[in-house]
């Protein structure tokens, strides 16, 4: 038997073995500050502020309870360089550099979360650069290029997030994963059918960390996605109708999908109807053209950014508005904004033969002209 004393010790040994140990390398940051931030849900907060040494390097231990892992974020100079999952007992060591790229071992939670964010970061890059293009371009065949091209990394990455959460239902690496967003505005996972993917992942995630409080947010936000807009078509069928699909409601209430509007050429029309110019638009130069292009295969699919319903509906009925008219209550904060890239109100988009076609329509005659070179093909 151990005594009092070699009691103690063996106990803090054994205590000492299960403690989490992280070390961090920055090369090119030595003697500088580093800061560890562990992620509470809703907030950051500090966990150590250490002192690299001449080789950069510095270290830490977390307390880490048992069935309860934490995010733990590295920052030099306010930057986030490195991220990890640690769980009770792990022994990490991170080599990092200044500018965020890092490599991390000794945790494979923390490995799969690298491998996570770094799809992300290649994927924000990539739609970054593509915005950055689409803002600097003004010809019409360019912008059309590339707005296909957004679309297409936007369904390919949300595909390939969702392959990742159905692959790994027990890891809470899956949890960040939920809550990427396209730029500032457009989440990953938009769709109000998402909440049932939150749901299934929750209920796995449970059976391995019931103490959670990552997975009993995650579980809170699944119910409230349920309240959302569905887009499922948008993202299900956009490579069968080559474009991302819209659901509003008409001025009775019923929703009008855009897809299954008839027509050989589909006008979308964003617009402001609490703006006075944009209502002599619709009647100086949408009313007349409408009347003499309904009855040659074309279809106007108004979309109102508005928050006062009532006052849209007024408009409508006061203007005498006969196309498709849809409202979308969220106004400038619309999915729909974002996803169709809308920079100005009136803006004006065109599907020919189901494809998304673009021009710029400045007056009358330049929409007479593009409808009528749509409609030969």
């Amino acid at each position: 038997m151990l005594r009092g004393s070699a009691v103690l010790l063996a106990v803090a040994a054994l205590a000492s073995c299960s403690q989490t140990k992280v070390k961090i390398v920055v090369s090119d940051a030595p003697g500088a500050q580093i800061v560890v931030k562990a992620y509470e849900v809703n907030h950051l907060e500090v966990v150590d502020t250490l002192s690299a040494d001449a080789q950069g390097g510095c270290s830490y231990k977390a307390s880490i309870a048992e069935g309860d892992p934490m995010f733990h974020y590295i920052y030099y100079n306010d930057r986030r360089i490195a991220s990890m999952l640690l769980k009770k007992g792990d022994k990490v060591l991170v080599n990092a550099d200044t500018l965020g790229n890092y490599v991390v071992s000794g945790s494979e939670e923390s490995v799969r979360l690298q491998e996570v964010e770094q799809k992300y970061n290649d994927f924000s890059r990539e739609m970054k650069e593509l915005t950055g293009k689409l803002t600097a371009t003004s010809d019409d065949a360019s912008a059309l290029k590339l707005r296909r091209e957004m679309t297409e990394k936007y369904i390919a990455y949300y595909r390939q997030a969702i392959r990742f959460v159905m692959e790994n239902p027990r890891s809470l690496t899956v949890v960040p994963v939920f809550y990427q967003r396209v730029g500032s505005d457009l989440p990953v996972f938009a769709q109000s059918s998402d909440a049932i993917v939150f749901n299934n992942i929750c209920d796995s995630l449970a059976t391995v960390y019931p103490k959670s409080k990552y997975v009993r947010s995650l579980r809170s936000d699944a119910q409230k996605r349920l309240n959302t807009l569905n887009i499922s078509s948008q993202l299900g069928e956009a490579e069968e109708i080559g474009y991302l699909d819209i659901e509003l409601p008409d001025v009775n209430s019923k929703l009008v999908k855009l897809s299954e509007v008839e027509a050989k050429v589909k006008v979308i029309h964003f617009w402001n109807p609490a703006d006075p110019a944009q209502k002599m638009f619709n009647q100086d130069i949408l009313i007349p053209v409408y009347k003499d292009y309904k009855d040659r295969g074309v279809e106007f699919y108004c979309i109102a950014l508005d928050a006062d319903k009532a006052e849209w509906a007024g408009v409508v009925k006061s203007q005498k508005l006969e196309w498709i008219n849809v409202c979308d209550v969220q106004a400038a904060a619309s999915k729909y904004v974002s996803m169709y890239n809308v920079q100005n109100l009136p803006t004006s988009y065109f599907i020919c033969n189901e494809e998304l076609a673009g021009a710029d329509v400045k007056d009358e005659a330049s929409l007479r002209r593009h409808l009528d070179n749509l409609l030969k093909k």
